[in-house]
């Protein structure tokens, strides 16, 4: 399939990410992992889909084209897992790991340029995913948060491996899956002076951070940040993205960024997904409306997802304002001077 699915009002495509979000909404791409399983490829051991960045590069390529084909206009790379700590528990030496970092966005700007070569419309852009520090535990920590380190220590842990992927040129640095307002914290210092754009995206449940704090004040953290040019959820319950997408809006006054799981359930002592899926493309118009701006799906949401959320969202139109009370230009509700220096 093909599908025009970045909705522009101006004369010509927006060039940057940024500028997308400003004239509509961009559909993002689903699950890795459930894409390289279904192509037969065992993510069991740490290291998951980021092991294929050493020993199957091109399956990485093929998981990205097979969304770009399915209507998403953004691919995340497979660098979530990838860790400098992570690839020497393999053996794999501190240059040979920046080097797959890097790798991960050029599997990605390849599939990219495949797909238009194959009449994918354009522009593409590429998220380089940077994971939480509970990621690289392997343990589902990343689940949970409070990892019994200061923001300093996660501040230090995060920043090399985002330094890597940002000279790697990606157009967005997707921090995702944070469980922690800590943590947020920490990668919102890390970003700066990197010279590239990024989202901030929490792993949530009932209102909350995995960590147990509210929203509104883990939200708050990145009102401010001029890196960041979008804040919301992912890797969590659908039912859970309806209160969490108004508060984001609300709170930060930026463009929203959701895309949450199948709504089964990751049983990290099992490895094994439990339950039934409730997510349905239906559901993002109502995102949408609230202020969501980059809208796709996360763990066990595959192209036929992605291909329902683009055919969701092409009829309602381009909104370059919206007209809800929660709109992006609400003010904050949460100032502080600067919250990110609090720790």
């Amino acid at each position: 399939m093909t599908s025009d699915t970045t909705r522009d009002s101006s004369p010509a495509a927006p060039r940057t990410l940024a500028e997308a979000l400003v004239t509509g909404t961009v559909v993002l791409d689903g699950g890795m992992s459930n894409q390289l399983e279904s192509a037969g490829h065992d993510l069991s051991d740490e290291l998951w889909s980021a092991r294929l960045l050493a020993e199957r590069p091109e399956a990485i390529s093929e998981a990205h084209l097979a969304y770009f084909e399915a209507g998403a206009n953004v691919a995340i790379t497979s660098s979530y897992q990838a860790t400098f700590e992570g690839f020497a528990r393999r053996g794999i030496s501190r240059g040979r790991a920046a080097e797959l970092l890097g790798l991960s966005v050029e599997l990605a700007r390849e599939a990219a340029r495949r797909a238009g070569a194959k009449g994918v419309r354009e522009p593409l852009w590429v998220a380089a995913s940077v994971g939480p520090y509970g990621a690289m535990l392997a343990d589902g920590s990343e689940y949970r948060g409070r990892y019994g380190l200061s923001v300093a220590e996660l501040e230090a842990f995060h920043r090399p491996r985002l330094e890597v992927l940002a000279e790697a040129g990606p157009d967005v640095l997707a921090l995702e899956t944070v469980p922690d307002a800590d943590e947020a914290r920490a990668l919102l210092r890390a970003v700066r002076g990197l010279g590239v754009p990024a989202w901030l995206s929490y792993s949530v449940a009932g209102g909350r951070t995995r960590a147990g704090q509210p929203l509104e004040e883990a939200f708050a953290l990145a009102a401010d940040a001029d890196e960041v040019i979008a804040v919301g959820v992912n890797c969590c319950a659908p039912d859970d993205v309806d209160a969490a997408v108004e508060a984001a809006a609300r709170v930060t006054g930026k463009p929203v960024v959701v895309y949450p799981n199948s709504g089964e359930t990751w049983d990290a002592e099992a490895r094994a997904w439990t339950g039934r899926a409730t997510f349905t493309p239906e559901q993002v118009g109502g995102w949408e409306r609230a202020g969501a701006r980059l809208i796709g799906g996360c763990c066990r949401v595959g192209p036929t997802a992605i291909t329902g959320i683009a055919e969701a969202l092409a009829p309602l139109g381009s909104l370059g304002s919206l007209d809800s009370p929660n709109a992006l230009d609400s003010p904050n509700s949460l100032d502080s001077p600067d919250p990110l220096d609090s720790a």
